[in-house]
């Protein structure tokens, strides 16, 4: 009740947290729990109904950060060829799916890209990511294959001259692809080729990081590619990584 939350002891309020855990709370439940508690003694404390804070050594449950699943290599050769690029639309997927792999952009990054962003010559794409960070990428020749078809042949179908929109990846409105109608052709394609669909567009993300450790590449260039200004961000993709190799080494090798 109100009189006993008020009146509670730093060990009265670690046991009730402990209690919650051990009821099946998750870690995160619990913080944000206690960052609601600490809110509310120091009002009390402030406003003089208590002369100390019982929360003040409480620290806040550790959360554990969840680990992206990516989709296999496999999984990705099937994604990619699911579009149908006899039509414009479907060559437009197949380009946007294949860039995505290619060089790691956000789903945000890849809907909001403008054709002055590409450089099918030499092969880059200019992007402008989190916080205003600006990043050069390369494309992958598979990728930029698809992407030069793209520009030539569907995007001029797909440009609507009252439009004038310089967005790369058309609608059929002639304007920028959503982020929504990204996500509905990604779970469209996903469905078409048999793959678990809870996956989201942002796997793609996932697997361009976590394959590029698997083939090798160091932690750094992965994070220059990937945007971030943390490298322990980009870290969360190597637990990926070694998962991988240890089932490989205990598929493959004669003592393991």
């Amino acid at each position: 009740n109100k009189s006993t939350l008020i009146n509670s002891s730093q060990a009265d309020i670690q046991a009730y947290l402990a209690q919650r855990y051990c009821s099946g709370a998750a870690s995160r439940s619990n913080a944000r729990l206690l960052s609601s508690m600490k809110q509310f003694y120091r009002y009390l404390v402030k406003v003089g109904r208590r002369k100390d804070n019982p929360t003040e050594l409480i620290y806040a449950p550790k959360i554990h950060r969840h680990l992206p699943s990516a989709l296999s290599e496999s999984d990705i050769d099937s994604l990619l060829a699911a579009p149908d690029i006899d039509n414009d639309y479907g060559l437009r997927d197949k380009c946007m799916l294949e860039l995505m792999y290619s060089s790691g952009l956000r789903v945000s990054e890849l809907v909001s890209l403008q054709i002055s962003q590409v450089n099918t010559n030499l092969g880059l794409v200019r992007l402008t990511g989190k916080g205003n960070k600006e990043r050069i990428i390369p494309v992958g020749e598979e990728a930029l294959y698809w992407l030069s078809v793209y520009i030539k042949k569907s995007r001029t179908a797909l440009t609507r001259p009252e439009k004038h929109s310089e967005a790369l990846f058309l609608s059929s409105r002639g304007s920028a692809i959503t982020r929504q109608a990204f996500w509905q052709m990604i779970k469209k394609y996903l469905i078409k080729a048999g793959i678990n669909t809870h996956y989201s567009p942002h796997s793609l993300r996932h697997a361009f990081a976590t394959h590029l450790l698997n083939h090798g590449a160091d932690l750094r260039t992965v994070q220059m590619l990937l945007g971030h200004s943390s490298l322990s961000t980009t870290q969360i993709y190597t637990h990926i990584a070694q998962e991988r190799l240890l089932a490989l080494h205990g598929s493959h090798h004669p003592r393991g």
